[in-house]
């Protein structure tokens, strides 16, 4: 396991106001025990759950030019056919992953393929599970297509994940299961797939970034 370059600063945020607190809580509250040891792992346990939340862990990847793997950790929430007005201007099969602040929250290519489209949208602050979260939120579309398949994925911020980051250029490549975004603190990440595709997950499954199987492409 390592730490994303994402949580460098506020780790180091965090860990400076778990010291300037812990120095304050001893020399004014030290004489009252249960009020001090409170103190001490409350932020012990803010502050360990910030390095937490920027923890990437060690994984094998299920990598196949026919596969196409999930973006991001999360709970499947929505699986269903809508239209996508943004590229694609058309109706698509919809799968949103819903990332809580427990989940790990990198951001990684489901295919090896080419980037499309990167557009950066502001917005609201909606519940990440909100309908009108994937069109009025923050957010980041790309897309990325090979000779097999087009997807767009769309990075949305949620009432907690306030800055979406994307490493991405239209123009770019990119290798399945290579990062192309980031997203703080807590956020879903939908991603557009052909009418017809059958997704081998259900509304409710747990998946991890870069490992599970979310279809298959058509040769």
């Amino acid at each position: 396991m390592y730490i994303h370059r994402e949580g460098y600063y506020h780790i180091l945020i965090a860990t400076v106001l778990w010291i300037l607190i812990s120095w304050v809580n001893y020399h004014f509250l030290f004489d009252f025990p249960v009020v001090y040891w409170l103190i001490q792992v409350v932020f012990f346990l803010l502050w360990f759950w910030v390095l937490w939340f920027f923890r990437i862990p060690n994984r094998t990847f299920t990598q196949g030019g026919n596969l196409i793997t999930a973006p991001a950790d999360g709970k499947v929430v929505v699986i269903e056919e809508t239209f996508e007005p943004e590229y694609f201007k058309e109706k698509r099969l919809q799968v949103s992953i819903f990332m809580s602040p427990l989940n790990v929250h990198v951001n990684r290519s489901p295919i090896t393929g080419k980037v499309d489209y990167v557009k950066y949208h502001p917005g609201k602050y909606l519940v990440a599970w909100h309908p009108k979260s994937s069109t009025e939120n923050e957010r980041t579309t790309v897309v990325i297509s090979n000779n097999g398949v087009t997807l767009l994925l769309r990075q949305i911020a949620g009432a907690m994940a306030r800055r979406i980051k994307y490493y991405v250029e239209e123009g770019n490549t990119i290798e399945q299961n290579a990062e192309f975004g980031f997203i703080r603190f807590g956020s879903r990440v939908d991603i557009y797939f052909p009418l017809g595709t059958q997704i081998d997950v259900n509304i409710g499954d747990s998946v991890q970034g870069g490992k599970t199987i979310l279809a298959k492409i058509n040769s």
